[in-house]
């Protein structure tokens, strides 16, 4: 007789380094069983076990995964990433079977937390918008806890993301019809990184020199997003950081009070691809406020969003740290956080002159469902930080999916999400 409670785990891409193998073994542990495709060389070198090589085209991928998820006997998929295109596919194949979808994604909240959620995550997740669902859901939880911090270390992202495109770059003749989802080729990321590396005592420098010019000012922060992250590709208006960059600058040339300036930050994981210091006195020049607009390659986006007198964001995780903090922040594309109340709820032009502060009781009680549905503690560079994600995620996995409170379907509407009044 089967068990009924046993479940079989599909696993694609996941994040760079051993997470999804660690995770697998744990749930076989568990009783369940755990298989894998791998699409490319960094799949094999991340999954050393037993796995499914897929090395035939994109437009056969859905019939193939059909036909594995039925022949498997597959309950549950688990992908990183909703957004890109084999995953896409994946997800949409496992709904028309009824096998249920994780998606695991960069934490809602950083560090400290990877994002763990059933069906779609940031734009594409169920969450409601609606304020008064949270303060009910939030009644039944725990007040939300300030943990000592998971141990981490760039080094290790830094060898995961290595390998894993040196296996990719290597093994392509294997994989002869795979296309990364990523805009640009591994070669040209690590001469861009290593350029970068070279640069950054004289960035740091700059940086400091700009700080202490801006500090004691007021200011609002605009931190940058990656261009190769789908939330700009896909969950914002913009599709890519570039038409976000200008429209926040033509906005602040037209709105702002005068002595405020605007502190523009380059994300820490930006392969320095995109000149953003001179595009962004390029823009400032153009709309004549270049004494106002200050540029920092590099400085902890912690103490920026501190000082600062709120955030304008695209939908950066930079949102939810200026919250904890209590500071206004502005969200102009798709984000899970984008409730009435814990942001500010009007258009950008009019958030310059009078940011809204958000309400903390409504932002403690999203906070604490965000904790309980969709994230789990832990972190992947360090062994330790992994070990905590792989426990946690197996108790989440493990629950049958009536067990998990529902998120009701239907009442997070999208076109509430965009932003209010806005013109380019």
């Amino acid at each position: 007789m089967v068990d009924a409670s046993q479940k079989t785990f599909l696993f694609l891409q996941g994040p760079h380094g051993p997470y999804f193998a660690m995770l697998a073994e744990a749930l076989r542990a568990r009783g369940h069983g755990a298989l894998r495709i791998n699409i490319n060389g960094g799949d094999k070198l991340d999954w050393p076990g037993e796995a499914t090589d897929y090395r035939g085209t994109f437009r056969n991928w859905p019939l193939f995964f059909d036909d594995f998820i039925v022949n498997h006997g597959v309950t549950d998929l688990l992908l990183y990433g909703d957004c890109r295109p084999y995953h896409a596919s994946a997800h949409g194949m496992a709904r028309l079977r009824g096998v249920r979808v994780h998606v695991v994604e960069e934490g809602y909240i950083r560090p400290d937390f990877l994002t763990l959620q059933d069906d779609g995550v940031n734009g594409n997740s169920t969450l409601p918008l609606e304020p008064q669902w949270y303060l009910d859901q939030a009644r039944a939880l725990p007040e939300y806890q300030v943990l000592p911090p998971v141990p981490s270390t760039f080094r290790a992202r830094a060898r995961n993301t290595m390998r894993n495109g040196l296996a990719s770059a290597l093994l392509r003749p294997y994989f002869p019809f795979y296309r990364t989802h990523r805009p640009h080729s591994f070669l040209i990321e690590s001469v861009s990184w290593c350029y970068k590396l070279l640069r950054r005592n004289r960035d740091l420098t700059k940086a400091a020199a700009e700080w202490e010019r801006v500090k004691d000012e007021r200011y609002f922060c605009l931190p940058l997003q990656l261009n190769s992250d789908y939330q700009i590709r896909v969950h914002s208006p913009f599709g890519n950081m570039r038409a976000g960059l200008r429209f926040v600058l033509k906005s602040f040339a037209r709105y702002a009070p005068t002595d405020v300036k605007l502190v523009v930050k380059r994300h820490p994981l930006d392969p320095a691809l995109v000149a953003w210091e001179r595009l962004t006195r390029r823009l400032a020049v153009q709309y004549g406020i270049e004494d106002r607009v200050v540029y920092l390659a590099d400085w902890d986006i912690a103490e920026v969003v501190a000082k600062s007198v709120g955030v304008v964001t695209v939908n950066s995780t930079v949102g939810t740290l200026a919250l904890n903090s209590g500071k206004p922040v502005l969200v102009l594309g798709h984000a899970v956080y984008k409730v009435p109340g814990v942001v500010h709820h009007g258009s950008l032009d009019e958030f310059w002159a009078a940011p809204r502060s958000p309400d903390m009781t409504l932002y403690s009680a999203f906070r604490r469902v965000l904790v309980d549905r969709c994230l789990i503690r832990g972190g992947l560079l360090s062994e330790e930080g992994l070990q905590m994600l792989v426990d946690n995620a197996v108790e989440r996995l493990a629950r049958e999916p009536a067990e998990v409170v529902a998120i009701p379907q239907g009442r997070r509407r999208r076109a509430a999400n965009m932003v209010h009044g806005d013109a380019a």
